[in-house]
């Protein structure tokens, strides 16, 4: 392999970085191609328009992760069950054209009895692993369907998923509380605060949710302020969740916008945390690609 094209194809949006033999970015591109905008059968026009000058060189090997390997996506991956590390998921990897263009499968795990899963997360724990020496711990993955993933000895033992994220739109945009909040508003640490103690209070995510309008009612926040509230809020009660009080570093994963409010609300715990970029994914699908 001289090149890897590593690509993230996700449900709205589609990244890719050409990637050395020794691991370095050499260039990257972002379209808004998630791969619900790719017509039945149309993968490979979307792929070859936009990563052929890519794949043009002799040796070049692409690997997919994300939603393009779902049953909705290019060519379905079927999951890899934990726990999984590198050679079990590698194992699992789906040829689209064998030796140049694969897919990721993706993890599943089990809570009593019902399933969970994540496409493209696994491979940004990888990249962290790889990255940070931490190859055991808690990481997490801040986004629409957040996911909290332990690893031992560089091995994912099982993971947990929490609609934080989409509850925050619905709540937000659908629900009462969409009359008194503003949350196009900048964020506002000391309110975000504020939700993340909230939710620790025993009452639970229904009761303290509806507190959000009657600190609106009593003029007590602003709309602006609100917004936050309510991130902190459901943040919270993700947290309250979690053990994070006994473990010691927490590795956070994702967008500045959103891992920001974790480390806040983690350090607000007590708990340390170490954050990572995109850096991860070509990071991830570097080392699947490394034999």
């Amino acid at each position: 392999m001289t090149h890897l094209v590593a690509i993230d194809w996700g449900t709205s949006s589609l990244r890719g970085a050409l990637i050395d033999a020794k691991g370095r970015v050499l260039e990257e591109q972002s379209h808004a191609r998630g791969i619900l905008t790719v017509e039945p059968g149309g993968f490979r026009d979307v792929f070859d328009s936009l990563f052929g000058a890519w794949m043009s060189e002799p040796g070049t090997r692409c690997l997919i992760s994300g939603m393009a390997g779902s049953k909705q996506g290019w060519v379905e991956a079927p999951y890899c069950p934990c726990a999984a590390g590198l050679p079990e998921v590698r194992a699992k990897i789906r040829e689209i054209e064998p030796g140049r263009i694969a897919i990721v499968p993706g993890l599943s795990d089990e809570h009593a009895g019902v399933p969970d899963v994540m496409r493209g997360e696994e491979v940004q724990i990888f990249g962290a692993v790889a990255l940070t020496g931490l190859k055991s711990g808690l990481f997490v993955l801040p986004g629409t369907h957040n996911k909290w993933a332990r690893v031992k000895d560089g091995r994912v033992t099982g993971f947990r998923t929490f609609m934080t994220g989409e509850f925050y739109a619905l709540l937000s945009q659908h629900s009462i509380l969409a009359r008194t909040l503003d949350a196009s508003a900048a964020f506002d640490e000391a309110a975000f605060l504020s939700g993340v103690a909230q939710a620790d209070n025993g009452e639970g995510l229904l009761h303290n949710a509806f507190g959000a309008r009657t600190l609106s009612l009593f003029e007590r926040m602003s709309a602006g302020e609100l917004a936050s509230y309510l991130s902190g809020l459901l943040i919270g009660e993700e947290l309250r969740t979690q053990s994070v009080r006994a473990n010691g570093e927490v590795v956070l994963i994702g967008s500045p916008a959103l891992t920001q409010r974790y480390a806040l609300a983690l350090k607000s715990l007590g708990t340390a945390t170490r954050t990572l970029g995109s850096e991860a994914t070509w990071a991830g699908l570097h080392a699947l690609a490394s034999s």
